[in-house]
């Protein structure tokens, strides 16, 4: 039986793709390739192209496989964007889940796995946070998968589709074969655009406000490699196909680096000087954002291999030293 897999072909779908060919599982791909790379998308895996709120896409996908599970990244996931754009998030984030979640219904499937976010707790009340802290979003981006994940529990109740939630913390690596990687455009994650600075691509790197109330000054967050996220995927997957009950984990290192902890890393990892300047506060951003992360830890048995920031921008910076064009350099 098939792994479908909704939103393949874009950054963590991709590296979840490549962690479930390597583990000998069959892999069907949905993508729109909206924001996803064609070349992405392991070449082992089957891939229909299509989008997820098209219910006669899916059903043609459900009828010519025999699909056990769904692992769904395909959201749209930038913050600033779903402030000025709320309507796009909703449409596609929750309205390709209702569609997605009636399909599954209809072809009697009975798992799905699927990719949340810490912008479901919006600004927490303290540190680390816990699965059972208040889910309290500040923009549209969290709001619309907090819904997801209230559907998904709705849906659990009325049809008994059982569903984990992995709210992540900040990704970030790469493929350690450089073979697939980070390529959205623009950019808006910390770790990709530093290496740009590096690259020469960017004059320098803005830090947004050194005022924060941390260590430092600047904000810290939780950064998880992108491989690992892959291996939590896996490990929900099992955990559904054991007969357990729908159920929600955090997915981080459990440990907060700041902006300037992270910039002077990218340094000694490049060894480049990565020119910085310090540039004003963006509204909404929170001093610290850190998980805890023992319960994914303890009940999926999830035992995250990069727990070194050092390590987790070298597997970046091997792709984007080798892609300076993302997909663009490949043949």
């Amino acid at each position: 039986m098939a792994i479908l897999v909704a939103g393949g072909a874009g950054y963590i779908g991709s590296h979840m793709v490549k962690d479930l060919v390597e583990h000998g599982q069959e892999v069907v791909v949905a993508d729109n390739l909206s924001t996803g790379h064609r070349d992405a998308i392991n070449p082992k895996a089957k891939f229909y192209e299509g989008d997820i709120r098209d219910r006669k896409f899916l059903d043609k996908i459900f009828d010519n496989e025999d699909i056990e599970a769904v692992v769904h990244f395909a959201a749209f996931s930038i913050v600033p964007e779903s402030m000025s754009k709320p309507l796009k998030y909703f449409d596609n984030n929750t309205g390709g889940m209702i569609t997605l979640l009636e399909a599954m219904r209809d072809h009697n499937i009975k798992y799905i796995v699927f990719s949340s976010t810490a912008a479901t707790y919006g600004v927490p009340e303290h540190m680390p946070i816990k699965e059972t802290d208040p889910q309290n979003p500040i923009n549209p981006y969290g709001l619309s998968k907090l819904m997801m994940e209230k559907m998904m529990h709705w849906a659990d109740k009325a049809y008994g589709i059982k569903f984990v939630a992995l709210r992540y913390f900040n990704v970030a690596g790469a493929a350690p074969d450089g073979t697939i990687g980070e390529d959205h455009g623009p950019e808006t994650h910390l770790v990709p655009i530093i290496l740009q600075v590096a690259q020469g691509k960017r004059k320098e790197l803005s830090i947004f406000g050194d005022d924060y109330n941390t260590p430092d000054g600047t904000n810290v967050r939780d950064y998880v490699h992108v491989m690992d996220l892959a291996d939590a995927h896996i490990l929900a997957i099992k955990y559904l196909e054991a007969g357990n009950e729908s159920n929600a984990f955090n997915l981080g290192s459990s440990t907060g680096f700041s902006n300037k902890q992270m910039l002077e890393a990218a340094r000694e990892v490049t060894g480049e000087p990565i020119p910085a300047k310090i540039a004003p506060r963006r509204p909404g951003d929170p001093d610290s954002l850190v998980a805890a992360s023992d319960k994914a830890r303890n009940v999926l048995g999830w035992d995250p291999k990069y727990d070194d920031v050092h390590d987790i921008i070298a597997t970046a910076w091997k792709w984007h030293s080798t892609h300076p064009k993302g997909y663009d350099d490949r043949d």
